[in-house]
């Protein structure tokens, strides 16, 4: 037969316990309201902790069929913070590296260049990558398909003065006019010439500013991403890059 413990009863056997005892006592009697309240302790620290530690990224660039060393990285990065005095104890640029575009369908990394398009492009429809720096490849595939934003209108938006540093860097591309994409292509549609136009889609970054003497072994490309929502910061970035250190 179960026989409820009184109150006096408690407190007579509380008094009648020693040190390590009475910590045994205590576990064996509330050890799950203290594990409830060290949980929601955790849960409410970390949150505390997220909302006082989380940094706002002002923008978000990748590095596609090229590498960057850990000087340049800096430069592509705190340097540009520091460049607007944003500093980075609240900001972040988010810099993705290590990606890979090919279209040929031999490559070796053909395996490795799809989980780097499924990354990039889940990006872009996150709103989560606004400028992309790479090679000629690279840069015409993206032209084709449509997801660079044409500096030709760009440019027109821009001061005069802005405007006229760019434009000796502008690079052309095909680019596929809306509706006419194969659909039967699952990755990367096919260009006809009747399909196609040809624009500013970029810019050559290798002759001047942080690339001109980087070391890369061919010329490097600058391509603004379409929808990106932080266009004023996509201008400053790209000064940025071609100021002379």
């Amino acid at each position: 037969m179960y026989t409820r413990t009184t109150d006096s009863e408690k407190e007579n056997r509380w008094k009648q316990l020693h040190g390590k005892q009475k910590i045994q006592y205590v576990w064996d009697y509330y050890k799950l309201p203290i594990a409830v309240c060290l949980i929601l302790l955790y849960l409410m620290g970390s949150m505390v902790y997220g909302h006082f530690t989380r940094k706002d990224i002002v923008l978000y660039t990748g590095l596609v069929n090229g590498s960057a060393g850990e000087p340049l990285a800096a430069e592509l990065s705190r340097g540009f913070l520091n460049s607007i005095d944003a500093g980075t104890s609240r900001t972040d640029l988010r810099l993705y590296t290590g990606l890979y575009f090919t279209d040929d369908p031999d490559d070796p990394n053909r395996e490795y260049a799809y989980a780097s398009r499924v990354k990039i492009l889940a990006s872009i429809d996150g709103e989560q990558l606004d400028v992309l720096l790479m090679n000629r490849e690279a840069f015409d595939l993206f032209s084709q398909n449509g997801y660079l934003y044409n500096l030709d209108a760009l440019l027109r938006e821009l001061d005069a003065e802005t405007a006229a540093q760019w434009t000796p860097y502008l690079v052309t591309s095909t680019v596929l006019q809306e509706n006419d994409t194969d659909d039967t292509q699952a990755d990367w549609p096919s260009v006809s010439e009747s399909a196609a136009e040809t624009c500013s889609m970029g810019l050559k970054m290798s002759q001047k500013g942080l690339f001109k003497n980087a070391g890369f072994d061919g010329d490097v490309y600058l391509g603004v991403i379409k929808n990106t929502p932080r266009m004023d910061m996509v201008i400053e970035y790209i000064n940025y890059l071609y100021s002379e250190k």
